[in-house]
């Protein structure tokens, strides 16, 4: 549940920017907008505020009746990808039904976000792959048992397999939320933001990006810090070997 204002978009992919200072950033491409008000939610009708956002429109020949007709009430075409943002009524009361967010209207450049989407399937994977266990090692007289999972029980007393025991299972598709990311730039006239490093979900998956809900602004570790030089004169050769 988020209480800030965000858009709906797509994950278009990755691809790589380069800085003022000759820095390579990895970078993701969302498409995000142009995105639609298509309802709200009051604490008096529904018990809470929330502002209801569509993106991607759909054909007409895919929508049945029921979406048909809310969206007739609105005045929007059909839409794809519908969420609802919790936020406060005060903030609710600035958006009108029918209204159309632009990123340019909702974030701003070098600002923290945070991303919301489904990941990977990965299918009914095995404990290494899933719980990065280690597996029995490869030597003599130990075969077929190298990527088990190893005992599960816990005899007389509980009789019983703990709930949330690491073990194989389906792994992935599950929803994601990655915090305080950086959205780099803001391409307007195309409704695309470039946000740097990856985001979940394979490309055109749909995602939701806010506002971060537990930063103001945008802080990388290391950047804007002098580096405090080590007086240890062994230390600071190694240093100098690396070029740091």
């Amino acid at each position: 549940m988020t209480s800030k204002i965000g858009l709906l978009g797509k994950k278009i992919g990755m691809t790589q920017v380069f800085e003022e200072d000759g820095e390579a950033v990895p970078v993701t491409v969302i498409q995000a907008g142009p995105c639609h008000v298509i309802g709200t939610r009051t604490q008096d009708r529904d018990g809470y505020s929330a502002l209801v956002l569509g993106f991607d429109e759909k054909p007409v020949r895919l929508v049945n009746k029921p979406e048909a007709g809310a969206m007739k009430d609105t005045g929007v075409k059909p839409q794809r990808f519908i969420r609802e943002l919790r936020l406060p009524a005060d903030e609710v009361a600035k958006y009108q039904v029918g209204q159309v967010l632009a990123p340019k209207d909702v974030f701003a450049d070098n600002a923290p976000i945070d991303v919301e989407g489904m990941s990977k399937g990965k299918g009914f994977q095995g404990v290494i792959k899933r719980h990065h266990m280690s597996g029995m090692r490869a030597t003599h007289g130990a075969h077929e048992y190298f990527r088990h999972g190893g005992s599960i029980g816990c005899r007389l007393t509980p009789q019983r397999v703990h709930k949330g025991k690491r073990m194989a299972g389906q792994m992935g598709n599950e929803k994601v939320t990655v915090q305080n990311l950086q959205l780099l730039r803001i391409l307007a006239d195309d409704n695309v933001i470039l946000v740097r490093g990856a985001i979940p979900g394979a490309p055109n998956d749909y995602v939701v990006v806010t506002n971060a809900a537990t930063r103001a602004a945008y802080k990388r570790k290391g950047i804007g810090k002098e580096e405090v030089r080590s007086k240890n004169p062994l230390k600071a050769s190694k240093k100098a070997a690396a070029g740091r």
